[in-house]
């Protein structure tokens, strides 16, 4: 074993699979390499993930109804603003189906219509209901408690942080852990990273807050390509508290779907005239439409108005729960809400099999770019995605695994990176790479991100905010090539698409590329 830390010798041990991070894409894949018989660890460096929080529902066409795959990849394609691939947008939305017949195998139970079946509902930017929830609204808590009961029995590292991965010969050959037992390796000729989002890159988000871009931090030290980070989707309606910062209570787009209006002070429509679609306009209209009316007014939020939705206090248990909680009545009066940062439509390069260029290494779920989403992600394909690529990923890493058997024995030093004081990175990204951006403002932006200073990376915080300033700095250089405004990128400098930017752009590890395809 080579030495590392001055000396000091690290932990080690092996596995066939390492799963990094527990909610529905890691689960999926976990459960998915264990079925082939793999040794598989999964690390989780929190409790919560975004999946347990995920409200609407999963968006899936059902057999024997007046739905189809060409509906929703049309849908999917028109949100994604023509930066999907059409080809994997096919590949998931006809898995999906199947992928959640194997969760309601895992024992996840959804709502039911009364004329028998799942209850439907649809949610912005669908043609159809499609949407099929849990507990009213707490869909993401019921597929998180099906998964983890079905992988109650596997090797799940709870407040184990990966700080780096280990590359031998470019291929993977494990990852470098902080747990209570001090730094360590788990050997490994597989990884999967699943970590989730990035949310904590802003001062508000509808993320817990484990969601700080470890994922793709990880992956663009290791040299892997990353596309699509500029869009950043910021969901509509957050419950707007009066707090400063940190995790905020999602206020559910099936609301808007069952009737809710969205208003201003003067309770006067937000979206009229803005959209075909109104209230129910793909996410970064709304979004954009409320930070417009509020630039105008000067008002410090919007209202949705769900008084007319029947049986709200059954049907939205979640909503009116959080709502209360903040001493709102949602039957009663309706709800403050603002845009909050919601999910990363881009992330690491991969294929719809959660591939790599890294030989062993897959990435599944929020943190993978597959070309699902496009420049914006259609509400509740993201659940849908998780299930399908995630199990996809990790029936691939199985594979992989029994192929390469045992990864060489490499343990590195503890990592060197840059770090920006989160505080001070969560105000910069939060004035200058919202909703709307413009290109002196994030000329601003990337110059407070260079003063970030180098520091050995000992502490679960000090890892955290190293990732979020290395994935600022990748969202701000990609937000300020593209010189347009598409999807869920809004340049008030440049307020309409440009033809010849209808294409993602892959960037290298903290490399910037020119705007332009």
């Amino acid at each position: 074993m080579m030495p590392a830390c001055g000396g000091a010798r690290m932990w080690r041990q092996r596995a066939d699979v390492v799963v990094v991070g527990t909610g529905v894409a890691g689960l999926a894949a976990a459960l998915s390499a264990h079925r082939r018989g793999r040794k598989v660890v999964l690390l989780s460096k929190a409790g919560e993930t975004a999946t347990f929080y995920a409200q609407g529902g999963i968006a899936v066409v059902l057999p024997d109804n007046d739905d189809s795959v060409d509906a929703h990849v049309a849908d999917t394609l028109a949100a994604g603003a023509g930066l999907c691939d059409p080809q994997a947008v096919r590949s998931i939305v006809s898995d999906g189906y199947r992928a959640v017949a194997e969760l309601v195998a895992h024992g996840a139970e959804f709502d039911e219509s009364a004329a028998g079946g799942w209850a439907l509902t649809r949610e912005g930017g669908h043609s159809r209901r499609r949407i099929i929830h849990a507990g009213g609204d707490a869909t993401g808590a019921e597929v998180q408690r099906a998964l983890d009961h079905a992988a109650a029995t596997l090797d799940i590292r709870r407040n184990h942080v990966a700080l780096e991965l280990v590359i031998d010969d470019g291929a993977v050959a494990g990852v470098l852990v902080l747990s209570a037992d001090g730094p360590g390796v788990i050997h490994a000729p597989s990884v999967i990273l699943a970590t989730g989002g990035s949310g904590h890159l802003y001062q508000a988000t509808t993320n817990p807050e484990g969601s700080t871009g470890d994922g793709v931090a990880l992956a663009m030290w290791a040299g892997l390509a990353v596309s699509d980070l500029e869009f950043v989707q910021f969901h509509p309606t957050m419950l707007f508290t009066g707090a400063q910062g940190g995790r905020r209570p999602l206020i559910t787009e099936a609301l808007r779907g069952e009737g809710a209006t969205l208003v201003d002070a003067r309770g006067e429509a937000v979206t009229a005239g803005v959209h075909p679609m109104g209230d129910l306009a793909p996410r970064d209209v709304v979004a954009a439409a409320i930070e417009a009316r509020l630039a105008a007014s000067g008002d410090p939020c919007v209202f949705l108005d769900a008084r007319a939705v029947p049986d709200l206090a059954t049907r939205f248990p979640t909503v009116t729960a959080a709502c209360r909680d903040a001493g709102v009545d949602p039957a009663h009066e309706p709800i403050p809400v603002v845009p909050g940062a919601h999910y990363s439509c881009g992330g690491v390069v991969t294929d719809v099999h959660g591939r790599t260029a890294v030989a062993g290494l897959f990435a599944a779920g929020e943190v993978a770019r597959t070309g699902m989403h496009g420049a914006n992600r259609l509400a509740s394909n993201s659940l849908l995605e998780g299930l399908v690529v995630g199990g996809r990923a990790g029936d691939a890493a199985a594979r992989h695994a029994e192929l390469a058997g045992p990864a060489r024995v490499i343990v590195p030093d503890l990592p060197i990176r840059s770090v920006l004081p989160r505080a001070e990175l969560q105000h910069a990204m939060t004035r200058h790479a919202s909703v709307v951006r413009d290109g002196g403002g994030l000329h601003r932006l990337i110059d407070v991100l260079d003063a970030a200073a180098p520091r050995t990376i000992m502490s679960r915080n000090d890892f955290e905010d190293a990732a979020l300033t290395v994935v600022a700095a990748a969202v701000a250089d990609a937000a300020l090539a593209r010189t347009e405004t598409r999807g869920c990128h809004h340049r008030s400098d440049f307020p309409d698409a440009d033809p010849l930017q209808a294409c993602s752009v892959v960037r290298g590890s903290l490399v910037p590329a020119a705007a332009g395809c």
